[in-house]
């Protein structure tokens, strides 16, 4: 099986919320393994990226300005907007994962009842949590400028991903 990668750029603000000069990763069809959360978090804690929840996504418009995160989904599919509120909306389902980079807002827009997903941030990062709000831009932006390039990418290690477009 192949993974198929895809970036999306969100490098403009879009209300309270700054998005990021890097690109959102896709990833599609990472495994279809029947024990995929398991996998997902194997997965990225080889690759620096220790797993920290199974949850689905909120269900309102948040970025974390401290670190960037990673979704592996394991159950179901879900519509989820990037970016803001005039973001675009991703399909999303079994199997894939997605890179957020910090500053770029992500809610659930519709989800199926059996959606979930692992989360993982790169080690040593405990990440914030703002929603969209007027008047935060400069102090969030200053936290994102902070923020560093990962090691490794959370699901291809040190070939492509973030080696390749970040």
């Amino acid at each position: 099986m192949s993974i198929e990668l895809e970036t999306l750029n969100l490098n403009q603000p879009c209300g309270g919320v700054p998005n990021s000069a890097l690109p959102l990763l896709l990833y599609h069809h990472v495994s279809h393994d029947p024990h995929l959360a398991e996998i997902f978090e194997h997965l990225f804690a080889e690759n620096g990226w220790p797993p920290r929840w199974r949850y689905p996504v909120f269900t309102y418009t948040h970025f974390h300005s401290n670190t960037h995160e990673v979704l592996g989904v394991y159950a179901g599919n879900a519509r989820i907007q990037f970016g803001g509120e005039d973001g675009p909306i991703v399909d999303i389902a079994r199997g894939d994962a997605v890179l957020i980079p910090a500053g770029v807002g992500h809610k659930q827009i519709a989800a199926s009842e059996d959606f979930m997903c692992v989360g993982a941030y790169p080690k040593g990062h405990e990440p914030d949590k703002f929603i969209d709000k007027p008047g935060q831009l400069e102090k969030v932006q200053g936290n994102i400028a902070q923020v560093d390039k990962p090691k490794t990418d959370p699901v291809l290690g040190e070939q492509g991903g973030i080696c390749q477009f970040w």
